[in-house]
Order: structure tokens, then C-alpha cells, then sequence
């Protein structure tokens, strides 16, 4: 039976709620463990390499899946591998707070990450399934802030259970809130939202995408071994032939022609992962120099990371209701400008700078990311058919985890060369701001090229 204007709307309300919960559990569970590494790397004896793979792992198995969880989500439910995918979030972090070794954590954080992209590849396009047009910008907004409040909260709540209860409450803590947002679903969240005809499975553009992102992960972490250069050009390969294989397939992951058909939808997708690309380092990167070169406590380091992520929360809504009024790339636009300006002061960092600079910089670099996600969203989801939401989220959160990815290869491949086989110590301190100044001086080059991009993409039908 259709439902009446008064049911969609509250269908579209109930909707945003679980979607926004889900936004703000997942990047809580994911940011604030980069605040438990030390105590973590201590007790089970990891060394730095084996610690820079923590992020990595996550982010490399969400690339791998996202686009995989879009298409099972547009075939058969996108609730339903929504809460599918809050489920196997839930018992994967379980595993890895009983885990008794860093391989073992290795393992079940990149399971974590396959659980990430069922909920982030899915989540947006439950949102422009549910939400009328003219409202999406506001919605996506809301749903983009979610995602900054469990980063700001993330640092906090990662110091805090770790100098309380040590690293494993990090993980744990997730369990008992994911099962409650599953029973929420189950009991408020009705209907279903999926194609009318389903599509076969593309499980050789799967196999050839994990190719693509295995290599290049691996490839760069090894470098400058020939090994490394071999992964690379693998890589490369494999991208071309993924490219090549999805125009040609008839049941693709993704219409690559969405590319050709839409300069909007290409340019904003190049943009988010450079922008992303910039970010993800900074994050780990500082947790990393405010404990060891500043001798901060777990808890004072994660107030100070919550600053950026707090101003984004802020930002966020009301860019979401500027994108409803303006072009999304004027504002988008602006918003890497400023970032590029925070990134820019941030690079100057050294081992004397003080915190009030640190925040300083954080604060312009919040302001920026949060004027930039959500006109860039909106922009990206406003520029494809109602039929293909699923996909166009799905691909959106791909260019943010391949962005994310990227961006961490680079870092692995810094740590691997700066500090080795070491373990993160004092010692190493001098390695590890070499390590930061590089980062930081990458990240500005990516904000910079995002600049650019973002301001020739052009006027966004939806806007």
C-alpha cells in the first residue's frame, strides 16, 4: 500500500535518525582508536610499521567493499545491508578488543572496514531515497554534521576510556550502542529501498578493484624496493583494465560513462579525494607528535585533535543550507581555500611550536573541511538519475575511503622510511617530526590541486 505524505514523512524523519546515529558510531569507533595506539603498540609489543597499518587496514577494506555494498544495496535493500553492516561493525570490534595480539587486531580492523563501507556506501542513498529534493542539501547536512560529532567526540572518548580502562575499551565501548541502533531499525525503520530489477553480481570487477587497491597499498609501503615499483605498475594496470572491464560489462559496480556524462559529478568526486587525501594523515600523524613530542596524555591530546572536528560539526548544517541557495562550488570552493590557509600555518610546525598554534590551525582547517563536505555532497548527488543513488553514494564515500587511503599509503611509506623496524619511542622523536613536516607538506599540495578543481567544475543542476 502507498504510503500517505504524512507516513514518508515521518519514513524520512525515522530514516535520518538511524542514519545519523550510524554517522556518528562509525567515525567514533574508527578516529578514536588512532588515540589508544601508543598504549595499544605498547602492550602488544608493535613496532611502527605494524602500527601505521592500523588505519591503513580499515581504510584499504572499505575501498575494497564500497562499491560492492552499493550495488548488493540498490539489489536488495539498502536498509537492509545498512544494519547488516552495523552488525558485523559490532562483532568485529568485539573481536578486536579480545584480541591478544597485533596481527589478530590487523585482522579484524580490516573486517571493520568491510563492515564501514556496508554503512557509509548505503547510508546517504537511504537519505535521497526518503528526502524530497529541495530539502536534500539540509538533510545530507545533518547527516554530514553526525559524521563530524562522532570525530569530535572521537579524540575525547578515546583518551578518556583509554586512561581509564586501557586500550580495549576503545573497541568495546561500540558493542552495546550498535546493538541498540539495530533494534531501533528493527522496530521504527519501515519500508525498503531498492532497485525494481535486480542485477547480476559483478564479481570480476570486484577481484580486479581489490587488485587495484591491494597493490598500490602495498606497492608504496615497500618502496623504494623494485617489488614496490612492480605493485605500482600492477596497480595501474589493474585500474585501466577495471575502467575498461565496467564499460564494457552489463551489470558494472559502476557506469563509468556517470564520469563522461557529468563534468559535475566527475570533478566534485577528483576534489573530495584529494581534500580527504590531505586530511587523514593529519589526524594520525598528530595524535602521534602530541604524545611523544609533546608528552601529553591520551585524554589532554584527543581535546586538542576534537577541535577541528568540533568546528566542522558546526559549519556543517548551515553550509548544507547555503548549498540549497548558492551553487555548491562557490561555497565548496571556499571552503578548501580556507583549508589550504589552515594547512599552510600548520606546516610550520615544529618541535617548539605551542598548542595555541596547533588549535589555531585546527580551527581554520575545521572551518574549511566543513563549508567543503556537504556543498560537495549535495553537488555530487544532485548530479545523477534517482536510479543510480545508490551507486553515486556508494562511489562518494569511495573517493572519501580512496582519498583516505592514499593519503595513509603516502604516510605508511614516510614511517617506513623515517622510522622502520623501531618501536614509536622518545627516541625517535626527531624521525617522527621529519615524518609530520613531510605529511603536512603533501597534505597543503593536495588542498591546493582540490582548489582548483573545485572551482572549474561548474554549476550544479541541483543548485
Amino acid at each position: 500500500m502507498p504510503h500517505t505524505s504524512t507516513e514518508k514523512l515521518a519514513i524520512a524523519k525515522v530514516a535520518l535518525i538511524v542514519v545519523c546515529l550510524g554517522s556518528i558510531v562509525g567515525p567514533l569507533g574508527m578516529a578514536s582508536v588512532n588515540i589508544a595506539i601508543p598504549d595499544l603498540a605498547a602492550d602488544l609489543q608493535a613496532n611502527a610499521k605494524m602500527v601505521s597499518w592500523l588505519p591503513t587496514l580499515f581504510i584499504l577494506s572499505s575501498v575494497i567493499f564500497m562499491l560492492p555494498a552499493g550495488k548488493l544495496a540498490d539489489n536488495y535493500g539498502r536498509k537492509r545491508i545498512y544494519a547488516y553492516g552495523l552488525a558485523l561493525n559490532a562483532f568485529s570490534s568485539l573481536m578486536c578488543g579480545v584480541s591478544n595480539s597485533i596481527e589478530w587486531v590487523l585482522f579484524w580492523r580490516f573486517v571493520q572496514g568491510g563492515a564501514s563501507a556496508m554503512i557509509f556506501g548505503t547510508g546517504v542513498a537511504i537519505i535521497t531515497s526518503v528526502t524530497p529534493s529541495h530539502k536534500r542539501g539540509a538533510a545530507l547536512g545533518i547527516a554530514a554534521a553526525c559524521i563530524y560529532v562522532g570525530l569530535t567526540i572521537a579524540p575525547a572518548v578515546g583518551g578518556w576510556l583509554t586512561e581509564l580502562w586501557g586500550w580495549r575499551s576503545v573497541f568495546l565501548f561500540q558493542v552495546p550502542i550498535v546493538i541498540a541502533l539495530l533494534i531501533l531499525i528493527k522496530l521504527r525503520l519501515s519500508g525498503e529501498w531498492k532497485n525494481d530489477n535486480k542485477t547480476r553480481f559483478d564479481w570480476w570487477g570486484t577481484a580486479i578493484f581489490a587488485v587495484f587497491s591491494l597493490s598500490l597499498v602495498y606497492g608504496l609501503s615497500i618502496l623504494p624496493s623494485i617489488w614496490g615499483f612492480v605493485l605500482l605498475v600492477l596497480s595501474a594496470l589493474s585500474l585501466m583494465f577495471f575502467v575498461l572491464h565496467q564499460s564494457r560489462s552489463r551489470r558494472p559496480l559502476i557506469r563509468v560513462q556517470m564520469f563522461r556524462e557529468s563534468r559535475v559529478f566527475s570533478m566534485s568526486l577528483s576534489t573530495s579525494l584529494l581534500m580527504y587525501a590531505s586530511n587523514v594523515p593529519l589526524i594520525f600523524l598528530l595524535s602521534l607528535y602530541l604524545q611523544y613530542v609533546k608528552d601529553l596524555t591520551p585524554l589532554h591530546a584527543g581535546q586538542i585533535i576534537l577541535v577541528q572536528a568540533l568546528s566542522m560539526a558546526v559549519i556543517a548544517p548551515m553550509s548544507g543550507k547555503l548549498a540549497d541557495k548558492f551553487q555548491s562550488r562557490l561555497v565548496a570552493t571556499v571552503g578548501c581555500v580556507i583549508v589550504a590557509c589552515g594547512m599552510l600555518i600548520l606546516s610550520l610546525m615544529n618541535t617548539d611550536t605551542s598548542i595555541t598554534f596547533i588549535v589555531g590551525s585546527l580551527l581554520l582547517i575545521g572551518v574549511g573541511f566543513g563549508l567543503f563536505s556537504t556543498p560537495n555532497n549535495n553537488a555530487i548527488m544532485g548530479s545523477v538519475q534517482l536510479h543510480e543513488v545508490g551507486v553515486a553514494s556508494a562511489t562518494m564515500n569511495l573517493a572519501r575511503t580512496i582519498g583516505n587511503l592514499f593519503g595513509m599509503s603516502m604516510v605508511n611509506l614516510m614511517v617506513h622510511y623515517y622510522i622502520g623496524e623501531a618501536q614509536f619511542t622518545q627516541e625517535q622523536n626527531p624521525a617522527l617530526i621529519q615524518t609530520v613536516e613531510m605529511a603536512l607538506s603533501m597534505s597543503l599540495a593536495f588542498v591546493v590541486i582540490a582548489c582548483v578543481i573545485s572551482g572549474f567544475r561548474g554549476k550544479s543542476a541541483s543548485t
